[in-house]
């Protein structure tokens, strides 16, 4: 099998690769760089997701093009600028890929682009799945135009999946990567109310779901990956505290996490209660559907 990945270089495109090359397949990793020799058997290939340009060649005839591109929303604070790049290195980038398939002789037989459970926007205590319409926020609108911007691949009659991914429990990276250092220091703390549901998901289990949705030509769609199990912000954060032996502190108030962190600080506080029904349906099996199992799957 021959995939195609552009966000390659991070924590969930990294992991797919890595699991795709160990069992013989073959990876092209789209670079904004000049291409270099990989020691791990894959190539590289140029594009330009800020200009909107991809090589249809270089995706023509693959089994799959996987889209995961786009700035880190919790990499600086957001200002003005920042969103603009929240939003164009997502939107851009995948009209980029979606324009390059169908531009292909021979599409891609599927198209997984990206898009993340900001989609729903504040669900409170309410469990959403991929029937809920999308919230009305900053994150939400860029979900809704990052999911459309794929339309031009559907139309060349690639199938195109959506996966909507909750905050990927990892070491390594992401939205616990950073705060499992400051839990092991003893700064583990509620945020806000800690009353709020995160939806999570393994990195083992999204590199599996990733593959699933590849190899699964049923699906189609919009599919959330997070597990059965959103757990509050207090919850995890106790379990984070048993897990590593370590204290936690009382909560830190709503008004000091968005002093710190600004407009970004509200994606933290909202509640998102998510389920993973079509994943589910298609036959996927988690491996770590809790936060603990999740959570001792990261640090090994």
């Amino acid at each position: 099998m021959h995939v195609v990945i552009s966000g390659s270089s991070g924590l969930i495109g990294g992991a797919l690769a890595a699991s795709l090359l160990a069992d013989g397949h073959r990876v092209t990793r789209l670079v904004r760089r000049a291409p270099r020799a990989r020691a791990d058997g894959s190539v590289e290939s140029v594009w330009d997701p800020r200009a909107g340009t991809a090589d249809p060649d270089v995706l023509d005839g693959a089994d799959a093009v996987v889209g995961l591109a786009g700035a880190g929303v919790g990499d600086r604070r957001w200002t003005a600028a920042y969103k603009r790049e929240i939003r164009e290195s997502r939107v851009h980038g995948t009209k980029a890929l979606a324009a390059a398939i169908g531009a292909c002789e021979k599409p891609p037989a599927v198209f997984v682009s990206g898009s993340a459970v900001g989609y729903y926007g504040e669900t409170g205590t309410d469990e959403v799945d991929e029937s809920a319409g999308a919230g009305d926020d900053f994150l939400a609108g860029v979900c809704r135009e990052w999911e459309a911007a794929a339309e031009d691949a559907r139309a060349a009659g690639t199938r195109v999946v959506t996966p909507r991914f909750g905050i990927v429990v990892s070491a390594e990276g992401g939205a616990m990567g950073r705060l499992l250092p400051l839990a092991r220091a003893g700064l583990g703390a509620r945020l806000g109310s800690g009353q709020q549901y995160w939806s999570y998901i393994s990195l083992p289990d999204t590199v599996r779901a990733l593959r699933h949705l590849i190899g699964t030509e049923s699906v189609g769609g919009p599919v959330n990956l997070t597990t059965p199990h959103p757990s509050t912000n207090r919850d995890i954060t106790t379990t984070v505290g048993e897990i590593l032996h370590r204290p936690t502190l009382p909560a830190v108030p709503a008004f000091a996490v968005r002093l710190a962190l600004g407009e970004f600080a509200d994606g933290i506080l909202m509640s998102q209660r998510v389920l993973p029904t079509r994943l589910l349906e298609s036959g996927f099996g988690f491996r770590h559907p809790t936060f603990e199992a999740a959570l001792r799957a990261a640090l090994g």
